[in-house]
């Protein structure tokens, strides 16, 4: 019987598979580049990812950012944003420190240091510690716009497929300690590895329910150089924040419990996986829930830089918003989803009969969605 409720919502998730994903694990690996119609019309309009090589190889950072004193003497003057947390998993849920029965969202704290002290502290990192350099506000441009001519300012190809240059342009340093939590961004990510490796799990946005996304009140860490503690507090006033409630990597004993409370993402089709090693390029697409893990270099590095374009509000965002609202107890119900279908009909049918102005209407909603519900967090 349980099989049989589930079937509407598994369905969905096979269709898209079988229709332009493909079934393997795997995702597309392309040797070279590709041209601005191939990216368009392969991968960007069916909002598919893709691996590319050959596609930074002429970067100076390839061979520059191996020396550890290139990059502290470059950035000797700047002052960076680092990232501190007991665990390495900033922008993830952690017990609640009031109520520990609970979960709450839970973000690092964040220091400003001169660019070779924050360093140290990454290389030095250890459980219990762990210092993580990125700040999502374009800060390869400001906060390292010293090595900006090091990498090129955007991917000619790419840039002519989204019909304009990147909005932001992030650096991430780290070690094999960080890791990100499951979440999705409102933006087409191009994200090359420079040294070390990223290895990602990857969800389309149509399996959005089986993330389990829920509200947690938002919580920041504290780190007493007195006691060389972290302490969790929560904010004040309360700020929820809505975050996937799955961690795909549960310790053993743990397993069996995270496999009964999250069914639809341990039973559902497997998530695709992919390791973006150094000189390579991963296209993430809008919308797509992706976790992170990472491998160091000879030194103890993961180095990246990340591109970030204005994804499209169109017609697949809308679809998006509206199998995002559908609680889970309707897309198991039998009943419900009989309903669903008809209500399907009836909204294709408005849809088809919709002139432009009135997906203009859509367009500026979602963008007063993305306004008033930002996601937070690694991309």
């Amino acid at each position: 019987m349980e099989e049989e409720e589930e079937e509407p919502i598994q369905n969905l998730w096979q269709e898209v598979r079988d229709l332009t994903l493909g079934t393997s694990t795997q995702i597309n690996h392309l040797s070279t580049p590709p041209t601005p119609l191939q990216f368009l019309r392969d991968y960007v309009s069916p909002n598919k990812p893709c691996l590319i090589s050959n596609a930074v190889n002429h970067w100076p950072a390839t061979t520059l950012w191996q020396s550890t004193h290139y990059l502290t003497n470059t950035l000797s003057s700047s002052t960076v944003s680092l990232h501190l947390t007991p665990t390495g998993r900033a922008d993830a849920l952690s017990p609640n420190p009031i109520s520990p029965s609970s979960l709450c969202f839970a973000s690092a704290e964040v220091k400003h240091l001169p660019f070779p002290d924050a360093l140290t502290r990454v290389l030095e990192s250890e459980m219990d510690y762990v210092g993580y350099l990125q700040q999502q506000n374009d800060c390869f441009r400001s906060e390292y716009g010293a090595l900006s001519e090091d990498c090129d300012s955007d991917f000619g190809w790419a840039s002519e497929a989204f019909g304009c240059l990147p909005e932001a342009v992030n650096l991430w340093i780290g070690n094999e300690l960080s890791e990100t939590s499951f979440h999705k961004d409102h933006y087409e990510n191009i994200y090359a590895v420079v040294s070390g490796e990223k290895h990602f799990l990857l969800l389309p946005p149509t399996d959005v329910h089986r993330m389990y996304i829920r509200e947690y009140p938002a919580a920041v860490y504290h780190y007493s150089q007195d006691t060389g503690k972290f302490s969790l507090e929560l904010e004040e006033p309360v700020r929820n924040v809505p975050w996937c409630s799955v961690n795909p990597y549960p310790s053993p004993e743990l397993k069996e419990k995270e496999m009964t409370k999250f069914p639809f993402y341990f039973n559902g089709p497997r998530p695709f996986e992919v390791t973006v090693k150094a000189g390579e390029i991963l296209y993430l697409p809008s919308m797509w829930f992706h976790h992170v893990k990472q491998s160091p270099d000879s030194r103890g590095l993961t180095i990246a830089v990340n591109y970030w374009y204005d994804m499209r509000f169109d017609i697949k965002y809308a679809y998006f918003n509206f199998l995002q609202s559908l609680p889970h107890s309707m897309l198991c119900d039998p009943a419900s989803s009989g309903k669903l279908g008809l209500e399907l009909q009836y909204n294709s049918s408005i849809c088809n009969s919709e002139d432009e102005s009135s997906m203009g209407d859509v367009t500026a909603s979602a963008n007063d969605n993305l306004v008033h519900h930002p996601d937070t967090a690694e991309k």
